[in-house]
């Protein structure tokens, strides 16, 4: 069956690989999966149609036969539980994979999430000076341990899994702020994860749309 993934007619990230769909992309490439990109617009994500696939409206989707999915973080499990290459067989070590993709999506993203809208957003706001270096200070918070837990790994738990996958994505989104400089180990560990051939494969066919 035919993997259909939908993904922005045109990205708000100029094809940069922020957007969501670049992580279904990584995730089907690691397990050699072919696919097809359905692209939307804005327009069409708040129509019936797409919102029968993502009730919020969002991409991307994942269709596989009578399968539908949403959430990135799902969609990813359910590739690497379908396909070698992004779990490892050992039960405990793919526990822990799974573990390193929930602390990506829900400890260390949330804050990352923030600093768009303090830096950009919400600049003209009375009180931006003020929100700013807490939110800075939170992100901190969550790249001290988690570059103090990398150590000089080149991945969070054996070999490159689902979670690193995961984790890097989110890091990635630091990269223009500098933040990310501040941890040279967490530096480093995205460079390695951007290296990937996977991962160029990725980048390079959402660059490619957003190129048009």
């Amino acid at each position: 069956m035919t993997i259909t993934i939908t993904a922005f007619e045109r990205s708000p990230d100029g094809g940069k690989g922020l957007a969501r769909d670049t992580r279904l992309r990584w995730a089907l490439e690691e397990t050699g999966q072919p696919y097809e990109v359905r692209l939307v617009s804005f327009r069409a994500m708040k129509e019936p149609a797409h919102l029968r696939l993502h009730p919020f409206g969002q991409i991307p989707t994942y269709e596989e036969g009578d399968l539908v999915l949403f959430e990135t973080g799902a969609i990813v499990f359910h590739i690497a539980s379908r396909h070698p290459g992004l779990l490892p067989d050992d039960p405990d070590a793919r526990a822990r994979a799974v573990m390193w993709m929930f602390a990506a999506l829900n400890t260390v993203e949330p804050p990352v999430l923030e600093l768009f809208p303090a830096r950009v957003l919400d600049a003209g706001k009375p009180w931006a000076k003020e929100r700013l270096p807490l939110v800075e200070e939170r992100i901190r918070s969550r790249l001290g341990p988690l570059a103090t837990r990398l150590g000089d790994a080149d991945w969070l738990d054996g070999a490159f899994s689902a979670g690193d996958l995961m984790m890097a994505s989110v890091l990635l989104r630091l990269r223009a702020s500098g933040l990310l400089d501040e941890f040279p180990k967490l530096a480093a560990y995205v460079a390695r994860a951007e290296a990937r051939p996977a991962y160029q494969r990725a980048f390079a066919a959402q660059l490619a749309i957003n190129a048009l």
